[in-house]
């Protein structure tokens, strides 16, 4: 019986010149590109000592050391970046190169004994993959594990930060308020007797100053208002209460509200409701406050025509309220991001729009999330907007 283990044994060298030049030269192993030559090469020397010592004749089978051997390369392999399918691929061509070398001995051997080696070495690679994919797929799963822990410990530092911001955040606001509230009322009890007393009209120097002092006063109160209620949503500070609701009475303290902004513009609002009496369980305040939102927007953003609010049953136990308006209409690429926080869209090219913090569609969609609602936005540029909200008739353990 012809011993192959003698020429394996004398190409060693080559074989392994030959497989790393071979490695490097392959496209779809990228991750060999990165390594340096005994980066590449690692345990293949033993291996295919092993291998040698399995085809002896003389020698008993070297299983242990290709055992050992081709589990440390697959957590080297592994620690260097490997996927699955290029350590496969790295085997693929050192079974190729192997069985080159020892082409012209196999061509003097008889079948039997071409038979013999190719089982034999077959099973030492066979043996060596499956080793060394044990480990790399260990290897890999530790570093998910740790990757794991290390997200669940800079999570934990994330929330921390955050929690400790929106404190800071909520801390600064309020100590703002108390002066901007003061600035705001002397500022309109100046206006207010300025208008009252005809004797000192027009004797002030600057007057108009003092109006848009207090404007941009109420602008600035009002973000950090907004700006305290997008914290309070993100630190879960918001808490519902859920009551039975009359919802042609909150629609008629909203039209209360907004309208003296609508008559200031000329505009009409109109109300429809088809709910009758306590059909709806919400937080009344909360509701109150998105359509007063809508409102508001609806009435800034329009110049002429008629803000409409409409509410209906829907069926599967769900009710809606939509908000259209006539207005200017938002841009299709805006859409996606009016309800994301000071968020404002272009509309420079439009006289006579109020300022806005960027903050009140924001607080509406977070509002209506905490009512376990959603909201639609159709809207056609020069056409007019209509926001939709739907909400459920009772909500699910709140």
């Amino acid at each position: 019986m012809r011993d192959f283990s003698l020429a394996l044994q004398d190409r060693i060298d080559i074989i392994i010149q030959n497989w790393i030049e071979a490695v490097r030269s392959d496209d779809q192993l990228e991750s060999a590109k990165e390594l340096t030559y005994n980066g590449v090469r690692d345990s293949v020397p033993m291996v295919l000592q092993a291998i040698v010592t399995m085809l002896s004749q003389s020698q008993e089978s070297d299983i242990r050391t290709l055992v050992e051997k081709s589990l440390e390369h697959g957590t080297l392999r592994a620690k260097q970046g490997y996927d699955a399918e290029e350590i496969a691929r790295e085997y693929r061509l050192l079974r190729w190169v192997i069985f080159e070398a020892l082409e012209p001995e196999l061509f003097k051997a008889s079948a039997t004994e071409v038979s013999r080696a190719y089982r034999l070495i077959d099973t030492a690679l066979d043996e060596v993959i499956a080793k060394c994919f044990q480990t790399f797929t260990q290897e890999r799963f530790q570093e998910l594990k740790d990757l794991q822990n290390q997200l669940q410990l800079t999570n934990q530092e994330l929330t921390r930060l955050v929690r400790a911001n929106q404190e800071n955040l909520s801390h600064l606001a309020h100590e703002l308020k108390t002066p901007l509230t003061s600035i705001i009322g002397y500022s309109d009890l100046f206006l207010r007797q300025q208008q009252n007393y005809s004797e000192i009209k027009g004797s002030v120097p600057n007057i108009g100053h003092i109006d848009r002092v207090l404007n941009s006063g109420r602008l600035l109160l009002r973000l950090i208002n907004d700006t305290l209620e997008i914290s309070r949503y993100e630190a879960g500070q918001i808490k519902l209460q859920l009551a039975p609701i009359r919802l042609p009475d909150v629609l008629a303290t909203v039209v209360e509200i907004i309208e003296p902004l609508a008559k200031a513009k000329g505009l009409e609002i109109a109300v429809e409701c088809h709910l009758s009496d306590d059909q709806v369980v919400t937080d009344c305040l909360r509701l109150q406050q998105i359509i007063t939102n809508l409102t508001s927007n609806a009435i800034r953003y329009t110049t002429a025509g008629t803000v409409t609010i409409k509410s209906e049953l829907l069926p599967d136990k769900y009710w809606t309220v939509t908000v259209s308006d006539t207005g200017i209409g938002i841009a299709p690429d805006d859409c996606d991001r009016i309800f994301q926080p000071y968020f404002r869209a272009d509309n420079s090219l439009i006289s006579g729009i109020p300022d806005s913090t960027g903050l009140g569609l924001a607080i509406v969609a977070r509002l209506v999330n905490l009512l376990q609602g959603k909201i639609e936005l159709v809207s056609e540029v020069g056409v007019g907007s209509s926001f939709t909200v739907i909400f459920p008739l009772e909500l699910d353990g709140v």
